[in-house]
């Protein structure tokens, strides 16, 4: 009998069996690191390869389309690469869309034929797709702008080894652009931007298919924020449904004694992935 079990002509959904289904709809995985992971590190806030080859194998096909509206260091077009998949991807950051075609390329991935890459600001640029056209979204937005927190760097650089135990490689920050979701000085304003972007997804997305936001809880005015409550709200709001958050832990992260001897204060070992479905109904 195959180990990976066996897969069921029914679904629809993806090309996974069921055994390899009913894995990955644990309520928490552990982060995977890999050596593709290296180059991301020159992006203040990346996320690996591994986790989100995860994500697409659950909720796409082989050959179906896949967006990050907010594409970074280029590691979801990477992993739906890997995966047989067409990634798209969208950025304000040119440094970012370079560093992206620099790992797209050591991959011998060929532009317009393995991945789409746009420069400019999602809000605009997904004008410029048909309605209904991705299959799954999965992107991980800039956190407010706790980037420019000078308080908040990285306090231990391993990055030569492959990998960082800190959260931030220095203090860095995206843009200096407007419609940066890291220069919002309100949270408020924060929330407004991203709905504004996500409302775009929701049109792109096809009907029934899924969407997932990685992002963590964080402070604001050094007050701890829920950010996944307001995340929940904004996407109903739009019109998504909530079907469930995974835990991703990142164990290897160092503690620090934020508030010792004197407060209370987490240290955040964990990304929510919260994931969305675009209704068949809705």
């Amino acid at each position: 009998m195959d180990e990976k079990g066996v897969y069921d002509k029914r679904n629809k959904l993806n090309d996974l069996t069921g055994k390899e289904w009913l894995k990955l709809t644990k309520s928490y995985w552990f982060s995977e690191k890999c050596k593709e992971d290296k180059i991301a590190y020159d992006h203040p806030a990346p996320f690996l390869v591994k986790d989100i080859e995860k994500l697409i194998s659950m909720f796409t096909k082989k050959g179906m389309i896949v967006l990050d509206p907010f594409n970074g260091s280029g590691t979801t077009i990477s992993a739906a690469y890997n995966l047989d998949r067409i990634g798209y991807g969208i950025d304000l950051s040119e440094e970012y869309i370079e560093l992206s075609k620099k790992r797209f390329n050591s991959k011998n991935m060929i532009e317009k034929k393995d991945y789409i890459l746009k420069h400019g600001d999602s809000a605009v640029e997904m004008d410029n797709f048909k309605d209904e056209f991705f299959d799954y979204v999965v992107t991980s937005p800039p956190y407010h702008n706790i980037l420019k927190n000078k308080a908040s760097g990285l306090r231990a650089d391993n990055s030569n080894k492959g990998y960082r135990n800190g959260s931030r490689q220095g203090i860095e920050y995206y843009s200096d652009n407007v419609a940066d979701l890291g220069n919002q000085e309100k949270f408020e304003d924060f929330i407004i931007l991203l709905e504004k972007i996500m409302e775009k997804v929701y049109t792109k997305l096809k009907t029934g298919k899924y969407c997932s936001i990685i992002i963590s809880d964080f402070t604001v005015d050094k007050k701890e924020i829920c950010v996944q409550a307001y995340i929940v709200d904004m996407m109903q709001k739009i019109g998504f449904e909530f079907v469930g958050t995974t835990i991703l832990l990142q164990d290897n992260k160092p503690l620090y004694p934020f508030g010792y001897p004197y407060a209370y204060k987490i240290n955040h070992h964990h990304q929510n992935i919260i994931n969305f479905r675009k209704p068949v109904n809705g």
